[in-house]
Order: structure tokens, then C-alpha cells, then sequence
């Protein structure tokens, strides 16, 4: 499949696995920054907007949930694990019943809400929103992580005078690396492939990410330029690859959070 890909956005047509002509117009839009389109349903006439701006938005987009979900995350994951509070596990069940939610059924009720706060076509409604329905597994996750940390570490820590945020910080946090990593990789990850939102509440095209230019260049019109189309896809997926081939590793260490799970 991938080889098709790339074979298409190389070649004028293809006859099987091999390709009639070699071409890169298809890889034009890295120099221009455009990518041409008909001049309909809202578009600059002629054209797209510009690749790079989208890109701009798309990394916005995932660094922003990505960096949001960890902050929240290792506060509330540690909270839940050291702190005995009053409806701690209901807590922790409700966390699970949100995620459990398709996100496509609560489409209506965030749009209302984010039309009553003003951040309806904002990439900032769109990121409060993604972090907030990604929060539960990051929540539990991280909740795993600070579980499988004795208590006599961080009681040492406070013995040695450290106050309760001096001992999260510099005793604790340090040896949470890999669910930190865990959490950030999956809210990046998903940030970056985020399509319902993005279509749902975005009206502008100043604010389109990536998976909405691929969106349009599959479907807004009545003929469809697959040469384009894989030269996008392809354009789309690479950073994603090299992310995840440079962070793997992480992954693998959420296992160590189910020592702690409840």
C-alpha cells in the first residue's frame, strides 16, 4: 500500500506496480506552497491554503494537547495515587465511563458550548477539547506510573526538608520519564491525526490542519488528483514516522503502570 503511495505521487499514472513517467509535480507545493484547487466552496481562487501555514497548525495542534495532557495529567495521576480523598474511586470510575464515550455523540453539545464561549473555528477550542476527552487515559496511565513508586521515596525526600511540591518535582517526576513519555507520545499522536474536530468546528480555511487538506483533496470535488493526493499523504505521514521511530522505545514502558492499577 505504502509503495503505491509513493509510486503515485511519482509518477503520471501507474499500470500496476509500475509507473509510465517519472515526474515530481506532483511535490510542487514544497516550493510554492500551494497546491492548486478550484476556486469554489470558500477557497482563494486557484488554490489551497498555503501547505506551511496548515503544517504550522498541525504541529500547534499536537504539541498543544500533547503538552496540556502531561501537565494536567501529572498532577492529577499523582493526586489520585498518594491522596486517600472522599470519592476517590467513583472518581476513578467516572474517569473510565467519560472515555467510553464516542466522541462523535457529543459533537452537538460541544458545539453549543464552544459557541458560547467564543472559541468555536479557533484551534484553541479544538485543542481544550481534545485534551479534555484524552484526559481519563492519560489520568490513569500516570496514576500507574506514581503507584509503582514506593511511598518511602518520597517520605525521604520530605525528611530531608523538601516540602510536598519540592519532593513531586525533583524525587518523584524524574522517575515517572517513561509514563511521561507514554502520555505525551499518545496525545501527540493523536493531535496530529485529529480529523472530527478539526471538520466539525473549524470554518475557516486559515485554520485548517493537515487531515483537512487531504479531506479536501479527496472529496471536495468531482475529480480527484490522486498524484496530489499521495504526495500530501506521504508529506503527512513523515514527520509522524520519524517521530514515533525516535520514541518507540517509550511505549513499551507503560507496561510498568499496571503493577499499579486499581
Amino acid at each position: 500500500m505504502y509503495t503505491m503511495l509513493f509510486l503515485g505521487s511519482v509518477s503520471r499514472s501507474l499500470y500496476g506496480l509500475i509507473p509510465t513517467e517519472i515526474r515530481f509535480d506532483n511535490w510542487e507545493f514544497l516550493l510554492s506552497g500551494y497546491i492548486q484547487a478550484p476556486g469554489t466552496l470558500g477557497l482563494e481562487a486557484g488554490r489551497y491554503p498555503n501547505i506551511y501555514t496548515v503544517t504550522f497548525n498541525t504541529f500547534l495542534l499536537a504539541i498543544s494537547v500533547a503538552a496540556l495532557e502531561v501537565f494536567i495529567t501529572s498532577l492529577a495521576g499523582y493526586a489520585i495515587s498518594r491522596y486517600n480523598f472522599k470519592g476517590r474511586s467513583e472518581f476513578l470510575t467516572l474517569t473510565l465511563i467519560l472515555h467510553s464515550f464516542p466522541s462523535v455523540t457529543l459533537l452537538i453539545a460541544i458545539f453549543y458550548i464552544l459557541n458560547i464561549i467564543g472559541l468555536f473555528d479557533t484551534l484553541l477550542g479544538v485543542i481544550l477539547v481534545k485534551v479534555s476527552l484524552e484526559l481519563p487515559l492519560g489520568i490513569w496511565i500516570m496514576k500507574g506510573f506514581f503507584d509503582g513508586i514506593p511511598w518511602d521515596v518520597e517520605m525521604s525526600a520530605l525528611v530531608d526538608g523538601c516540602s510536598r511540591l519540592e519532593a513531586w518535582w525533583k524525587v518523584i517526576m524524574p522517575n515517572v520519564k517513561g509514563g511521561i513519555s507514554s502520555v505525551m507520545i499518545f496525545a501527540f499522536l493523536s493531535g496530529w491525526s485529529e480529523f472530527l474536530f478539526i471538520l466539525t468546528f473549524i470554518v475557516s480555511t486559515t485554520n485548517w490542519t493537515l487531515s483537512m487538506l487531504v479531506n479536501a483533496l479527496i472529496g471536495e470535488w468531482r475529480f480527484v488528483d490522486y498524484g496530489k493526493l499521495a504526495a500530501v499523504s506521504i508529506y503527512y505521514m513523515i514527520p509522524i514516522v520519524i517521530f514515533f521511530l525516535f520514541f518507540q522505545k517509550y511505549l513499551l514502558r507503560i507496561t510498568i503502570a499496571s503493577k499499579g492499577a486499581v
